[in-house]
């Protein structure tokens, strides 16, 4: 019995190992295959699926410089799309074109980036065409997730990014949202 209670924490810690690991393991494959997909629009196929069973596709490349980071997005906004990387949300304006482009991602990943910038930050966008895009920061600010009037266009060109609220709250989802919204700039 003596051999047999550590035998038995050490093969359950091999197991929660393992488990924690593919997890990683799955990530990064996931990114993976994000950037190729995202090779691949950029030398001009049309909706490439990163993996076969996707129901999306790479649409712009986000980037917040001051912040080192940067990331794919996908078309969509669904809870599917969104565990991979930020989506665009449907019938508004494509990434790097005229009007309100809106996307959402989560704010433990992804989105993390949010809570860092400030106004006049410098956020990065390459569309599927090789075209890119500057935006500053205008406004951020916590609203009700039924406040819709954030998403509505005020004119010209400008970025807006939904996630979750608070950052650091351990219960995912909630009533509340935290938006930024960035203007089209010319530098």
């Amino acid at each position: 019995m003596a051999r047999v209670i550590p035998a038995l924490l050490l093969i359950l810690g091999l197991v929660q190992g393992i488990q924690g690991g593919w997890i990683y393991a799955k990530a990064w494959l996931a990114e993976s295959l994000l950037e190729g997909a995202w090779i691949r629009t950029l030398k001009g196929e049309a909706q490439v699926m990163p993996w076969p069973w996707a129901d999306t596709w790479p649409v712009a490349r986000l980037s917040f410089p001051d912040h080192g980071s940067d990331m794919v997005v996908l078309e969509g906004a669904s809870g599917r799309v969104l565990a991979f990387a930020p989506g665009h949300l449907h019938g508004t304006a494509p990434p790097g074109e005229e009007g309100a482009c809106v996307v959402a991602g989560h704010r433990d990943t992804h989105f993390a980036v949010l809570e860092y910038l400030q106004p006049g930050d410098l956020i990065e966008v390459e569309g599927a065409d090789g075209s890119r895009h500057s935006y500053r920061v205008r406004a951020s600010a916590v609203l009700d997730r039924d406040d819709v009037w954030a998403l509505v266009p005020t004119g010209g060109s400008e970025l807006i990014l939904v996630t979750c609220w608070p950052f650091d709250a351990v219960i995912p989802g909630g009533p509340q949202r935290y938006v930024v919204w960035a203007d089209r700039s010319p530098v």
